[in-house]
């Protein structure tokens, strides 16, 4: 199977070089690596220039955009750039962020369960952060999500639920619409990757504030909004980061904030967030 790798990338002169050894350095060599550079202001550009000139599978395109560092619109429109450089006739398609080092047999793992099961729509591994020179699971979602750092999909699937959308919730709404499609999600905890800029790190108050609206335009509701934010400020070990999160819910709801889905996608999606928190809580 053909995959495209995109890296959407801004000022990552400390990481870009480790990512790029690791993934030309695969068991199976990708058909290509798109390299977006988002307006970078720093030695990204020279870097992945080196990489340019040895790989012939490598490329970068330049995009230019704000500095604002708001997660979800920045990092996807850079995504879609790359998109339009993509070969054809790929099988998969792949988003990674520019601070990760993944093991040698990733893709080829990754490929694997993609032949051995049709019905596979999105495939991952997960990534470990270090913290007292032990690498450890960086632990933000359940076992059974695709961190938004290395999103890997089917062409088909990747189709069918519209691409992706350039909003913060971006890589929670793709594998509720692959549920909704009736796609499975795969991820393999064999699959270790090292992330060596933790999630959120630059994010300020009105990035949290994006978190509370991607709940909303999700159509999730307020409760299911109130359970999830809880959820996700103590895995943060932040408890005051659920009020920014409400905060951010309520005035997405005062200024009708469109959504990401159809009625008919909130409603399932919906449905499935409530028969998850039961399984869980009558497990």
């Amino acid at each position: 199977m053909k995959y495209s790798i995109i890296i959407p990338t801004y000022n990552e002169e400390a990481f870009i070089r480790l990512t790029l050894d690791s993934l030309v350095n695969q068991t199976v060599t990708p058909s290509q690596i798109i390299v977006v550079n988002d307006n970078s202001t720093d030695q990204t550009g020279k870097i992945v220039d080196e990489f340019v000139a040895n790989y012939p599978y490598i490329s970068q395109v330049h995009k230019q955009s704000d500095a604002i560092h708001l997660p979800g619109s920045k990092v996807i429109q850079a995504f879609h750039e790359g998109e339009k450089y993509c070969i054809s006739d790929f099988d998969i398609l792949v988003k990674v962020d520019a601070d990760l080092i993944f093991p040698s047999n990733y893709f080829e793992k990754i490929i694997g369960h993609f032949n051995s099961d049709s019905t596979i729509g999105m495939a991952g591994g997960f990534c470990y952060i270090e913290k007292n020179g032990e690498w450890v699971l960086e632990n933000l979602t359940d076992k059974d999500h695709i961190r938004g750092a290395l999103k890997a999909y089917r062409k088909e699937t990747y189709l069918q639920i519209g691409g992706l959308r350039a909003n913060m919730g971006w890589d929670t709404v793709d594998e509720l619409l692959c549920q909704f499609y009736g796609w499975k999600i795969k991820t393999d905890p064999s699959l270790k990757v090292k992330h060596l800029k933790p999630t959120g790190a630059s994010y300020n108050q009105a990035a949290r504030y994006k978190q509370g609206e991607a709940f909303y335009t999700l159509g999730y509701g307020f409760w299911i909004t109130a359970i999830a934010s809880l959820k996700l400020a103590m895995r943060k070990k932040k408890p005051l980061l659920l009020l920014d999160y409400l905060n951010g819910f309520w005035k997405a709801k005062r200024e009708q904030k469109a959504l990401l889905v159809t009625p008919e996608q909130a409603r399932f999606i919906r449905n499935y967030r409530w028969q998850k928190m039961k399984a869980k809580l009558f497990s």
